[in-house]
This record gives C-alpha cells, structure tokens and sequence, in this order.
C-alpha cells in the first residue's frame, strides 16, 4: 500500500470515531468536544449508551468518546 492510501485509511477510522450532535452514543462514557480540525476545546460530557449526543458549544463540532464506562453499559 501507498503512504497516501495508509494516510487515507487512517483519517477515514478517525473521522469514524466522531460523533455528531443529535446522533445516539454507540457506548456509555465521556465525550470530548472535537473541533473541525481535531482541536480539543476542553468541554466534556457524559452520556449513556443509545442516549442522543448533546448540542456542541460551536457549529462544525463533533464529540469524540475519551473515556468508556467501566461497567456492562460500557458496550464493547
């Protein structure tokens, strides 16, 4: 494989990971607000599995999970 199809590969698992608001939480645990360009502004929220995604502070935001839940909720 090419480097730019690695690199494509690559971006396309992380931009996967995203979550956008008003989409359900495939996973119970903390979100990280993630900006359009993978900057982190620091707001974190909880949500439960199957739960919607709350509104980002800034449009073009998307959350990313940071921390799953320890428990059976956690999904994996």
């Amino acid at each position: 494989m090419s480097e730019v199809a690695v690199a494509s590969l690559t971006k396309e698992s992380q931009m996967s990971d995203k979550i956008k608001p008003g989409q359900n939480s495939p996973a119970s645990g903390q979100y990280q607000e993630v900006g359009p360009r993978g900057g982190q502004p620091g707001r974190e929220v909880t949500v439960p599995k199957g739960r919607p995604m709350p509104p980002t502070t800034a449009p073009d935001r998307q959350y990313t999970l940071v921390d799953r839940t320890k428990n059976k909720s956690g999904g994996r």
